[in-house]
C-alpha cells in the first residue's frame, strides 16, 4: 500500500521500510474464511494451552469490582506472586503486556540509531522484526542444518556495536536447548543476552541460574503458554540488579491491565491444575512425534516446547498447510528461506491429535 508523500514525511523512514511483524489470522476471521463454525476449528498454530486456564481465572474477573480504577503501576502482589513462584526477589521482576513488551522495553532501554542486534535464525520473528523501529541494525546468523546455535558464528558477529543477542530456549519453532557452555561463551561477549524462556514449563530446563553470576543478562517468561492466558497479554522478565533499576525508566505507568494482573494472581492459586494440563500436553507431544515419525512425507524434529516443527519431505509444506486448513485444522506454515520446506503442530488434546493423524494420513498418497 502506497503511502502519499505529504504523509510519509510525517513517518521515520525505518517505519516506512519495514514490514512488521506478521501474525496469524484469528480464529474467528479463519472460520468466517472457511465458512465453518469457530467450534469445528483445530487450532494448532499458536501454541496454546488447549485445555484453557484455570476456572479460578474467569471467577477472578467475574467478583472483581474495581474495573473502573487504574491498576498498581508497580504490578507489586503480581511481581510478589511471581516471585513465589519463579523464586527470585520481587524487585528484580517487571511485569509487561506479553513478553513481547518486555523486549520493545529492552529495545527502548538500549538502542541508539546504528546498534546491532543479533538474531539467530529460525527463531520467533519478532526479535528481528522490532529493532529496526528503534534505529536499530539486525544481524541475522544462521543456525546449524540440525538447528543448534552456531555460536562461532554468532561470536564472529560481534562488534563494538553489539547490544543485545536473543536466545531462546527452548527454541521457537525449532524446539532445541541452549547448553550453559553455549551460553556462556556469547555472555563473555559482553552484550546484553536476552534467555526468552516462553516455553520453559515445557522443558523443565532453565538458564535462571545464570542470572545470579551474569549481569548482561535477562530472562523472559510468559502466562500465554503454558497459563492459557495468552488472550490477556501478561509475560514478565527477570533481570539482574542494575539492568533492573533502568529498566523502570522506560516503562509505560499502567502499562499491564487490572485483568491481567489479577488473572496472575488467580492462576498461581491454581497451579497445580495447570502443571497437571502441562503434564498431559507432554504426554500427547510424545504421541504425536512418534505418529509424525510413522508417516512417509514428514520429518519431525524432537523438541522441548509444546509444539513440533516438521519439515515436509515430499511436496510441498505449503500445500500440506493449505489441504489441513480446508479442513479447519489450523497448523503454522513457513515463507521465510530457512523454513519454507516446515510446518510447526501446536501440541493440542489427544482428540486434536487423533483428527490431525487421520488427517495426515489421507495424504500419503496425494502429495
Amino acid at each position: 500500500m502506497s503511502v502519499p508523500k505529504a504523509i510519509q514525511r510525517l513517518i521515520k523512514e525505518s517505519v516506512l521500510e519495514s514490514d512488521g511483524y506478521a501474525a496469524v489470522k484469528s480464529i474467528e476471521e479463519t472460520a468466517d474464511e472457511l465458512g465453518i463454525p469457530v467450534s469445528d476449528i483445530i487450532k494448532l498454530d499458536q501454541n496454546e494451552n488447549p485445555y484453557g486456564t484455570t476456572l479460578r481465572v474467569f471467577d477472578t474477573l467475574a467478583t472483581y469490582d474495581h474495573l473502573h480504577q487504574y491498576p498498581d503501576a508497580t504490578h507489586r502482589v503480581a511481581r510478589e506472586r511471581i516471585s513465589e513462584y519463579a523464586g527470585v526477589p520481587a524487585d528484580r521482576i517487571m511485569i509487561g503486556n506479553g513478553s513481547d513488551e518486555i523486549i520493545d522495553m529492552l529495545f527502548m532501554l538500549t538502542i541508539e540509531p546504528g546498534d546491532e542486534v543479533i538474531v539467530p535464525m529460525p527463531t520467533f520473528g519478532v526479535y528481528a522484526a522490532r529493532p529496526p523501529l528503534y534505529g536499530g541494525v539486525v544481524k541475522i546468523v544462521e543456525r546449524k542444518p540440525n538447528f543448534d546455535l552456531d555460536v562461532d558464528a554468532i561470536l564472529n558477529a560481534v562488534t563494538d556495536r553489539t547490544k543485545l543477542i536473543f536466545l531462546a530456549h527452548p527454541n521457537n519453532p525449532t524446539g532445541n536447548l541452549v547448553s550453559t557452555q553455549q551460553l556462556v561463551r556469547i555472555l563473555r561477549t559482553g552484550a546484553l543476552v536476552v534467555v526468552d524462556e516462553a516455553y520453559f514449563e515445557f522443558s523443565d530446563n532453565t538458564l535462571l541460574p545464570m542470572l545470579g553470576e551474569w549481569e548482561n543478562m535477562v530472562i523472559l517468561r510468559t502466562f500465554s503458554k503454558w497459563a492459557g492466558l495468552a488472550g490477556l497479554r501478561v509475560g514478565y522478565g527477570i533481570f539482574p540488579e542494575k539492568l533492573g533499576q533502568q529498566i523502570w525508566k522506560v516503562k509505560p505507568p499502567f502499562n499491564v491491565s487490572v485483568a491481567g494482573l489479577k488473572s496472575i494472581e488467580a492462576v498461581l492459586d491454581d497451579i497445580e491444575y495447570l502443571r497437571e494440563t502441562v503434564s498431559r500436553i507432554r504426554v500427547e507431544r510424545g504421541r504425536l512425534y512418534r505418529s509424525l515419525r510413522k508417516l512417509n512425507f514428514v520429518d519431525p524434529y524432537p523438541s522441548h516446547g509444546n509444539y513440533i516443527l516438521c519439515r515436509v519431505t515430499r511436496g510441498d509444506a505449503h500445500d500440506v498447510y493449505g489441504r489441513l486448513r480446508k479442513q479447519g485444522i489450523l497448523v503454522r506454515s513457513y515463507r521465510d528461506p530457512w523454513l519454507r520446506d516446515f510446518i510447526r503442530i501446536s501440541v493440542g488434546t489427544p482428540e486434536d491429535t487423533t483428527t490431525l493423524l487421520r488427517a495426515l494420513r489421507a495424504m500419503v498418497e496425494e502429495v
